[in-house]
C-alpha cells in the first residue's frame, strides 16, 4: 500500500521503489514467521503425540517449511517482475519524451528556416577603390 501510494503521488525514484519492495519482502517474511508459531500452538494436541504421529508431524513440518520456501521464492519472483515492469515503463516514458523533444527541435528548425531572410539579403554598396591603370 505504501509503494502504491508513493507511485500515485508521483514518486518515481528507483532507489526508493527498491527499498519499498525490500520492505514488503521483509514484512511478508516476518508475518509468515510470526504466524507460524501461532499455528503450531493451535495445532499441538492436548496429549503428547504417540510414536506413530511423530513421523506425520515431522512430514507435516517438512511440507510446511517447503511451502514457506516456495511462497518466499514466489514473492521474490513477483518483486523482480515488478522491477522489470517499472524499468520498462520508465524506458518507454524516456523514449516518448525524447521523441517529443526531437519533434519540437524539428518544428523549431523549420520555423527558423521559414523566417530567415534568405531572399532579403542586405545589399552592401560595392567598395569604390581607385581603378588600376591597364
Amino acid at each position: 500500500a505504501l509503494r502504491v501510494s508513493y507511485l500515485r503521488s508521483g514518486g518515481h525514484d528507483p532507489a526508493i521503489l527498491e527499498q519499498l519492495l525490500q520492505l514488503q519482502l521483509e514484512a511478508t517474511v516476518l508475518e509468515k514467521g510470526t504466524a507460524g508459531p501461532h499455528r503450531e500452538r493451535m495445532a499441538v494436541p492436548a496429549e503428547p503425540p504417540s510414536t506413530g504421529t511423530h513421523g506425520l508431524d515431522a512430514a507435516l513440518l517438512a511440507v510446511e517449511l517447503e511451502n514457506q520456501r516456495l511462497e518466499d521464492e514466489l514473492l521474490a519472483l513477483k518483486v523482480r517482475r515488478e522491477k522489470r515492469a517499472y524499468a520498462g515503463s520508465r524506458a518507454a516514458q524516456r523514449q516518448t519524451e525524447l521523441a517529443q523533444l526531437q519533434a519540437e527541435v524539428g518544428m523549431l528548425r523549420c520555423h527558423a528556416e521559414q523566417t530567415r531572410p534568405w531572399l532579403h539579403l542586405p545589399v552592401f554598396p560595392h567598395p569604390s577603390a581607385p581603378k588600376l591603370p591597364p
